[in-house]
């Protein structure tokens, strides 16, 4: 019989294997599933996992002058990897400190009415130099504030922040609902639930040309550098940690636990509410009761699958990108269903806790013995 055996540390290499275990392990069984819905395996793997990437070989045999757009697909993964990443890593540092920040769908909900605020209600004639940043800045203050309200209760009630915050997003939902249908409402919308377009001032320019990539993605890399240089270089990173894994040791050491609840939860959801102020000013460009708030939701898969490392998180949330960019092309291609995307994500996360208990415990193989 197989038993499982507490190992006196956790394995190093079993930390490393157990992500690229969960994702061959959520591959395979996607497959199946897909084979018993009767569609080709091999067909759904090259759309979901190479089709995005099949330009790349393409653009690099054409023409400088003949390029433009072959990189839409790969660029489209990045696109959708910015969010994924910049919401990922604001809840890797609350997992880090030992709390559950489930709220950011929320925070990133409130960044993007905060920033669809500043981006509707300033002069159109202000320079992008000055309006983008007040959308950005505004977007960061939306989710600081929209996640300052359990951690206020956690403190001053001891109300637990999983529950809390998991409710202040449907809250969130409803009140971007609520304004797209009323007060900022489009009048010459058609009747459609959603705002006017952004000014030209308050949208994000364009990196690559011929493709959706912004310059978002620039400040995704500085804001990961310095986050990187804080968690691993820094007294607050380490304060994070030991808070995390000893409380009382934290406690014993002079670390405010209540100030750690309060910062933990501003940094994460001004991390979430960044990323919905910069969807909102670049892919979007308006506000609509849908913008794609289930990032908040893929982001906790993208923090454990990093590891809860920066590194980690940014090729995490290329492996989220590649599943939503796969399951758009597989709705078109295959004619699969769209919630096959989050049945993959489904999977992984599954596949993911399940091999995560390679890194406390081993596997023996036990004799039974006779009475």
């Amino acid at each position: 019989m197989i038993s499982l055996e507490k190992r006196l540390a956790p394995s190093t290499s079993a930390s490393i294997l157990s992500p690229i275990i969960a994702i061959t392990l959520t591959i395979i069984c996607g497959l199946l599933m897909i084979q018993a819905a009767g569609k080709s395996p091999s067909e759904a793997f090259d759309v979901y996992f190479l089709f995005p990437f099949n330009d790349i070989n393409t653009y690099l045999k054409t023409a400088p002058e003949d390029r433009g757009g072959l990189l839409y697909q790969p660029a489209e993964v990045l696109v959708k990897a910015i969010p994924l990443a910049l919401i990922g890593i604001g809840l890797a540092i609350a997992f880090r400190a030992g709390l559950f920040n489930i709220g950011a769908p929320g925070q990133y909900i409130l960044g993007a009415i905060f920033a669809g605020g500043v981006a509707l209600h300033v002069p159109e004639d202000l320079s992008r130099f000055i309006v983008l940043p007040l959308c950005l800045i505004a977007g960061a203050l939306g989710g600081l504030l929209w996640a300052l309200i359990p951690a206020f209760l956690r403190v001053r009630t001891g109300a637990n922040e999983i529950l809390t915050s998991l409710m202040l997003t449907y809250v969130a939902a409803l009140l971007l609902d609520w304004i797209v249908r009323g007060p900022w409402k489009d009048p010459a919308g058609f009747g459609f639930p959603q705002t006017p377009d952004f000014p030209e001032s308050a949208i994000m320019p364009i990196m690559l040309e011929g493709t959706r990539l912004h310059w978002g993605l620039a400040l995704v890399l500085i804001i990961f550098a310095v986050l990187w240089f804080i968690l691993s270089r820094t007294v607050t990173g380490f304060r994070f940690t030991v808070t995390g894994l000893a409380p009382k040791a934290a406690h014993f050491a002079g670390f405010n636990q209540r100030g750690t609840v309060y910062l933990v939860f501003l940094i994460s959801g001004a991390l979430a509410g960044l990323a919905g102020a910069i969807e909102a000013t670049s892919t979007i460009g308006q506000l609509q009761p849908e913008i794609s708030a289930e990032y908040g939701f893929a982001a906790i898969i993208v923090a454990f699958l990093g590891r809860l490392h920066p590194v980690g998180i940014l090729l995490a949330a290329v492996v989220l990108a590649i599943t939503y960019i796969g399951g758009e092309n597989a709705q078109i291609s295959l004619g699969l269903p769209k919630n096959a995307t989050l049945v993959f994500q489904g999977m992984l996360l599954l596949f993911l806790l399940a091999c995560d208990a390679l890194i406390h415990y081993r596997l023996r193989w036990r004799t039974r013995r006779r009475a």
